[in-house]
């Protein structure tokens, strides 16, 4: 390997479409009550919007994150960063990016979540696998909440 093909940083991208129109599925993830519902199972404080904080607790890990909000662009983008263990950043932090594009008539959104970004180590692949599974986790709990209203991530940790 060159290297000017060397790994530099670790990063991945998970997206799925959700039968809903894309300013609902835009909701379902700035509105901390129904991020409550389906994903922070310990719950959500605070509505994404640009220059905020918010906090987010899971049953699976107990304890408040400070999330910051970075762009919030209705219904098309939001972008926060939160603290990470492994990272390129300077700061520590990941950047997570959520895309809701209109799809068929905004009769469905493609949901496209980017996160980045982690050093290319045994520590930052452990740190971006978790993160990915969890944001997996995230986008079929929310396609299963917004259109059928159910909670999928309950009982699924505890």
């Amino acid at each position: 390997m060159s290297d000017s093909s060397a790994l530099t940083t670790l990063s991945f991208t998970v997206s799925g479409h959700v039968s809903r129109p894309c300013a609902e599925v835009y909701e379902a993830v700035a509105d901390p009550e129904q991020l409550s519902k389906y994903f922070t199972t310990g719950g959500a404080r605070g509505r994404l919007e640009a220059d905020t904080e918010v906090t987010w607790d899971f049953a699976d890990f107990p304890g408040a994150f400070p999330v910051a909000v970075v762009a919030a662009e209705p219904p098309r983008r939001i972008v926060i960063e939160w603290d990470g263990t492994a990272t390129t950043s300077e700061s520590g932090k990941t950047t997570t990016t959520f895309e809701f594009e209109p799809v068929d008539d905004d009769t469905r959104t493609l949901v496209t979540i980017t996160e980045s970004s982690w050093q290319p180590t045994e520590e930052g692949a452990k740190n971006a696998f978790g993160n990915c599974m969890g944001w997996t986790g995230m986008l079929a709990a929310l396609k299963v909440w917004v259109e059928h209203g159910i909670n999928l991530r309950d009982g699924f940790y505890k």
